[in-house]
């Protein structure tokens, strides 16, 4: 098996973390992993607010459903990031929608998600992506412009335990060929 799918089998959602700071060189590679996420017509329309700050993160904390199992993961990781992304310029042409699913920042941020995620696992780091959240909020929160969207929150840190993986499909259930 290659390095990269030793990566993608073994990366985890984890959601508790050791008390203990990320090292920048560790965070610009996370970085770097984000600027070379692929994007349509390479807008590259994804932007990151790195939040460290203990009250900023309680606060975005409390935008969380306290059902939501991520929502400690908020307050224990030393560093949480939001994905976040410039409106009506992804999926556009000329100035018009030309997807049929519109605006497509949702693909472009997950595809820069995904290589974070990956990229923290290859460091051994962990994250957890978190969607379910009041999204309002939180941009007012971060004080998000208005021709931008927040997408996901991410908590990062250093794995307090690594869990088992979860069932997967089999790729018998996953593979159609020529047609559905």
């Amino acid at each position: 098996m290659t390095q990269l799918m030793e990566t993608i089998k073994n990366r985890r959602s984890i959601r508790k973390y050791e008390d203990r700071d990320i090292p920048e060189e560790m965070m610009s590679i996370l970085f770097e992993s984000v600027q070379w996420a692929p994007s349509w017509a390479n807008t590259q329309c994804c932007e990151l607010i790195i939040v460290k700050d203990p009250a900023k993160k309680a606060q975005l904390q409390e935008c969380i459903s306290p059902k939501n199992p991520a929502t400690k993961a908020m307050t224990n990781a030393p560093v949480v990031i939001a994905f976040c992304a410039k409106k009506n310029q992804s999926g556009y042409f000329n100035g018009a929608v030309s997807t049929r699913f519109g605006d497509w920042l949702m693909f472009d941020l997950g595809l820069a998600t995904q290589n974070l995620c990956l990229a923290a696992h290859d460091q051994g780091l962990a994250t957890v992506i978190v969607g379910l959240f009041d999204h309002a909020r939180a941009e007012t929160i971060l004080q998000l412009p208005d021709n931008y969207s927040l997408v996901t929150l991410v908590p990062v840190g250093f794995p307090a335990k690594n869990p088992s993986p979860p069932k997967r499909k089999s790729i018998d259930e996953l593979i159609h060929y020529e047609v559905f």
